[in-house]
């Protein structure tokens, strides 16, 4: 019996490490792993099944009293946070290109964010900021970076370009910001199956689109007003670089696709055809996985 007088202590947490991989493995149901404080100064770490616990906090709670990150584990931490930050530096130069009607550079700029923001979720978990810096918040980080360079940047070019007809310009671009500032601010906009929940604020995409394509204005706006409606419908969209669902052909296909939008702009105007094509043929494989995954999960 254990006596009354002794504190008690438990933190859930989740399968975190090698060794909490092993205790989830050997359990139908999840663990939680309580760290049981006594007065007489016995810690002792207790493993037992439970039903139907979810789990709620990192390992890092239970873990950090034994595990201090050093000085090396900090500085990847910073690191790779600066990497993120860097899209700020991105998007301002795109701002400051717009404004000069260098809309070939913007896209140049546009494409270094979207380059940033493709590998440092990767980076960051890599070193664990999120257990080596508890203090920092990367997650907001990395949306305030997202709204800038996804969300504001696309509106404004909008805004200063001559994409949409006089009458609805700026029109385009406060649908654009309305819309996305909803979906910002959904706690599902991202599910816990790695898709994103309505129309992922590929708006410099769009942009980029509609200029290499040099469609009618009217077809523009029509395009701008059709993507604002479809944040709101909840189709699945593939998060490229975490979705699992046929992930390496995805990926394979993005870096082409990338190359390909590369090759266009640094030969614009004279861009072969051929590879509009083949980077539409790719916007076109994306959203035909996204529904395919979408009526998947319903099923």
């Amino acid at each position: 019996m254990r006596n009354p007088s002794e504190k008690v202590h438990i933190l859930n947490i989740c399968c975190y490490n090698e060794a909490a991989a092993r205790l989830h493995t050997a359990y139908s149901q999840p663990i939680i792993i309580c760290l049981v404080e006594v007065l007489s100064g016995c810690d002792q770490v207790i493993p037992f099944k439970a039903k139907n616990v979810g789990f709620m906090q990192n390992y890092y709670d239970a873990e950090q009293a034994i595990w201090p990150p050093t000085k090396r584990q900090r500085l990847l931490a910073w690191s790779a946070h600066l990497f993120t930050a860097t899209g700020s530096i991105w998007g301002l130069l795109t701002l400051l290109a717009i404004t000069n009607g260098e809309w070939i550079l913007a896209f140049g700029w546009m494409g270094a964010a979207i380059l940033v923001d493709s590998f440092d979720g990767f980076l960051a978990r890599q070193v664990r900021v999120k257990e080596v810096l508890p203090e920092f918040d990367g997650a907001l980080l990395d949306n305030m970076l997202d709204f800038l360079n996804y969300v504001f940047v696309p509106a404004f070019f909008l805004s200063q370009s001559n994409l949409l007809p006089e009458p609805v310009g700026l029109l385009g671009a406060i649908l654009i910001l309305l819309a996305s500032s909803y979906q910002f601010c959904q706690n599902d906009a991202k599910t816990e199956d790695h898709y994103f929940k309505g129309f992922p604020s590929y708006w410099n995409i769009m942009v980029y689109y509609l200029f290499i394509l040099n469609l009618d204005g009217w077809v523009n706006f029509a395009v701008v007003a059709i993507l604002a409606v479809l944040v709101f419908v909840p189709i699945k969209y593939i998060y490229p670089s975490r979705t699992n669902f046929h992930q390496a052909l995805t990926l394979l296909l993005t870096a082409l696709w990338a190359i390909a939008n590369a090759i266009i702009l640094f030969t614009y105007p004279a861009h072969s055809p051929w590879l509009v094509w083949f980077s539409l043929l790719f916007a076109l494989y994306y959203t035909g996985m996204s529904l395919f995954a979408t009526y998947f999960a319903r099923k």
